[in-house]
């Protein structure tokens, strides 16, 4: 019988250079897609997945995600003191309850991988889900919700993936598979395959369900690509011995550590608004001269 996935682990520790000066004195998480940070997003999906407790990886710098996700007594008094309720509503509703969220530093920047192995001792024995938060995931699903549900048909370790342009492979970690029993098998992972080389057009999309052992493979994994841990290699090597299975994502994903992702999930999550999309479309029709 499968464990259940009750946590997840947010590595929030990078610079966020590409978005300086923004990003000087606010974590880039906190940037706002519409009216909510990126790491909220990322929450929601995981709290609609069922997830029980958010383990984030921190940094220097990055108090305010830590703030984001704690009561803040001045100001719902003050909400509630204006009658306004409706705003109190959507703090609370996006509030995890008490004992819900963990906190532990990276300390330095040593690679996905690394950080990962840093959430060890709040993770356990249990496999966990592991979301990267630049990555938004937007569909009619969440993503993290049809991994959990594949993960308890048949257990082992699962990465979301998505089709990317065969003429693009090359830019991201590719995967190979082959049916087995209805799911997709995982036969291999490569990180930024040569051109013309890539086993499919299946790219890795930053969701992905982990067995725990992986943390042991993570303590003594050389340092790879840029110098760093990196998570590919690990799951390289527990794919020898463990079995993993894609899980396709047929939404849209926005890179949002990107500034063009960033932008267009602005745009995307800003016309899915029931409240916001129909005026933002007109003024986008007017800004483009439609």
């Amino acid at each position: 019988m499968t464990k259940r996935i009750r946590k997840a682990v947010f590595p929030v520790a990078g610079l966020g250079t590409r978005f300086l000066p923004a990003t000087k004195a606010v974590p880039k998480e906190m940037l706002t897609v519409v009216d909510r940070p990126v790491i909220q997003h990322v929450v929601d999906e995981a709290r609609a997945a069922g997830i029980e407790h958010f383990v984030f990886v921190t940094g220097r710098g990055k108090g305010a995600i830590e703030d984001h996700f704690d009561i803040h007594f001045e100001l719902d008094r003050t909400l509630a003191d204006r009658g306004k309720t409706k705003e109190l509503e959507v703090l609370k509703a996006a509030l995890p309850d008490a004992g819900q969220t963990s906190f532990t530093r990276q300390q330095a920047p040593l690679g996905l991988g690394h950080a990962v192995w840093c959430a060890r001792d709040i993770i356990g024995d249990e496999p966990f889900a592991l979301l990267l938060p630049d990555m938004l995931h937007f569909g009619k699903e969440p993503c993290l919700a049809g991994m959990i549900d594949a993960h308890g048909r048949h257990g082992g370790n699962i990465v979301a993936v998505y089709e990317v342009p065969d003429s693009e492979t090359h830019q991201y970690g590719i995967v190979g598979i082959r049916d087995e029993k209805g799911e997709m098998a995982i036969t291999q992972m490569v990180e930024k395959p040569a051109k013309g080389t890539a086993p499919s057009n299946l790219a890795i999309s930053g969701r992905y369900i982990l067995d725990p052992s992986i943390f042991d493979i993570l303590a003594t994994q050389e340092r790879g690509a840029g110098g760093e841990i990196q998570l590919t290699d690990a799951m390289i090597t527990l794919a020898k011995s463990a079995p993993f299975y894609a899980h396709r994502f047929d939404g849209t994903i926005y890179d949002t550590g990107t500034k063009l992702g960033f932008m267009m999930a602005n745009v995307a999550y800003g016309l899915a608004r029931e409240d916001l999309g129909p005026a933002f479309k007109v003024e986008l029709d007017k800004l483009l001269g439609l």
